[in-house]
């Protein structure tokens, strides 16, 4: 848990898919909050965090089940506005008095239209100026019967209920999620809901920085830190802000596993070390992991190998460093999020190939994470407020593995160049038509298959390669990037024409995660 002197407002957490937009639309509003998962929640963990509000999230469990989650049933007399948003919405009605029912007619999923009492509740500022309002709704239970003390704002088809609060206690309910984009005006809902808690909105990454900054000053003190920067927008804002704190105690080692894009090595090793001064070994271990990858082409296989070689390249580098004691890593809140299991139970794995996976553990050092509490968003906002250039804080990204998991099956440095031409010329495609923005990642894939073609008079036996597009609003979800038909084809010809070993392209219209969206 964080030590930050900003008020703050407390999340709590049952279970649901979307619970951390709840914590992007208060970020994006300047307000700081935290999310925890119910069954961490005590009160004495309640006076400890001080919570300005709190919010209890939606979650797949029924309120009718005996032994399903509840809140902390002190925390309705702690003095704070609270708001409960669907399943939250149900366990405040049972645990206030109220009744929840389950069985037919009480379910209701996707889009729905929420119909206005004649009552006023200053949380609906700017709502049902036009009538009802779009609401996206998901809940097998409905609520038949309020808690004493609370109205009725709002009613749906299936909920009854759908909008309730006492307003004496400010308490707040609504069977909705307001949080996705689904529902166009739930944004409002959360202003006003912090608006009326008292909060001021001043979570900015400018207070951040200087807030960071003496924490990092205070943790360090006179020791070393070791950062392994890859050139990404994590590790670059990382070391951006470490530096800013302590200066030339700060090394970092940028491991070149000669799986990089074209000229990256050296614009990462430039930006860093001849922009910002800061102090970077260029390990170049090219040799050591693409001798180690020759002849290896299962997907996993490769990933290990890779994984393993950057923890020893690392370390051999790091105990040339005397005096190290502390290790930095770009750890987003998403990930310190996920890494607390709702149910206790394990999830499933999608990546096995974060670079500094086991470091901390292996040397022996202690962790500085000072971006632990930030979305990606925020990380962006922060390293603008640092000065970062925007061709490093806007770059899509890139995996640990880089080029390996583009070159599905056996890697030759052949396949690697010309892996590097093609995905050079794609992206300054996308750059040329001012598209590189709207994407959130776009990459080549090299196909493990020869096609025979015809280019001029000669017959040609060269490589397919597959063009990958993808855009994320929040990086939950991924679509394909619907490029015209005339990029396309302006972009396989430039390729075909420009790359000696290709001579067929494709573009890969799949949907996926954005943990997925690799092609091994």
């Amino acid at each position: 848990m964080t030590e930050t002197s900003h008020d703050r407002l407390l999340i709590i957490d049952f279970g649901s898919q979307v619970t951390q937009l709840i914590a992007r639309r208060l970020r994006e509003l300047n307000v700081y909050c935290e999310i925890h998962p119910y069954q961490n929640v005590t009160m004495d963990f309640v006076r400890t965090f001080a919570p300005k509000a709190v919010i209890f999230s939606g979650g797949p469990d029924s309120v009718t089940r005996e032994g399903s989650p509840r809140a902390p049933q002190e925390i309705f007399e702690y003095g704070v506005p609270i708001l409960g948003i669907c399943y939250g919405q149900q366990t405040m009605m049972t645990q206030l008095g109220g009744k929840v029912e389950s069985g037919h007619g009480t379910a209701e999923f996707g889009r729905a239209f929420v119909t206005p009492s004649s009552a006023q509740l200053d949380i609906l500022d700017g709502w049902f100026a036009d009538g009802d309002e779009q609401v996206w709704m998901s809940h097998g239970d409905h609520v038949s019967e309020i808690a004493p003390g609370f109205e009725v704002y709002g009613t749906s088809p299936n909920a009854p209920y759908a909008i309730t609060a006492d307003t004496k206690r400010h308490f707040y309910a609504v069977q909705f999620h307001p949080e996705v984009h689904h529902t166009p005006n739930g944004a409002k809902l959360y202003e006003n809901f912090v608006k009326l808690a008292g909060f001021e909105g001043d979570w900015t990454m400018g207070a951040y920085r200087e807030i960071m900054v003496d924490k990092i000053r205070e943790q360090v003190g006179d020791k070393k830190v070791i950062c392994a920067l890859s050139g990404g927008v994590d590790s670059s804002v990382a070391a951006a802000l470490i530096h800013e704190a302590i200066g030339d105690q700060l090394t970092c080692v940028f491991v070149d596993h000669g799986l990089l894009r074209k000229n990256e090595a050296d614009e990462v090793v430039g930006m860093f070390r001849d922009n910002m001064n800061l102090q970077v070994i260029h390990a170049d271990e090219t040799e050591l992991f693409l001798g180690e990858l020759d002849g290896q082409s299962d997907p996993e296989t490769k990933r290990k190998i890779i994984g393993k070689l950057f923890i020893d390249v690392f370390q051999k580098y790091a105990d040339s460093i005397e005096g190290a004691e502390f290790l930095a890593q770009g750890t987003l809140y998403p990930d310190v999020i996920e890494s607390v299991s709702f149910s206790g139970g394990p999830s499933v794995t999608i990546k096995s190939h974060h670079n500094v996976g086991g470091l901390p553990e292996k040397m022996g050092l202690k962790l500085v994470e000072p971006l632990r509490e930030l979305f990606k968003d925020e990380v962006r906002a922060l390293g603008r407020e640092l000065g970062l250039p925007d061709s490093f804080i806007g770059r899509h990204p890139f995996p640990g593995p880089g080029l390996a998991i583009r070159c599905p099956g056996e890697i030759t440095r052949e396949k690697l160049e010309i892996l590097r031409e093609a995905d050079a010329i794609y992206i300054d495609q996308i750059r040329k038509h001012g598209l590189y923005d709207e994407i959130w990642q776009a990459f080549v894939a090299i196909l493990p298959v020869r096609t025979v073609g015809v280019m001029g008079d000669g017959r040609t036996y060269d490589y397919a390669c597959a063009l990958r597009a993808v855009t994320s609003v929040d990086g939950m979800t991924a679509d394909y990037y619907p490029f015209s038909h005339e990029f396309l084809g302006e972009t396989a010809t430039r390729i075909i024409n420009e790359v000696k070993g290709i001579n067929r392209c494709t573009y890969d219209i799949t949907s996926k995660p954005p943990g997925t969206i690799e092609w091994e």
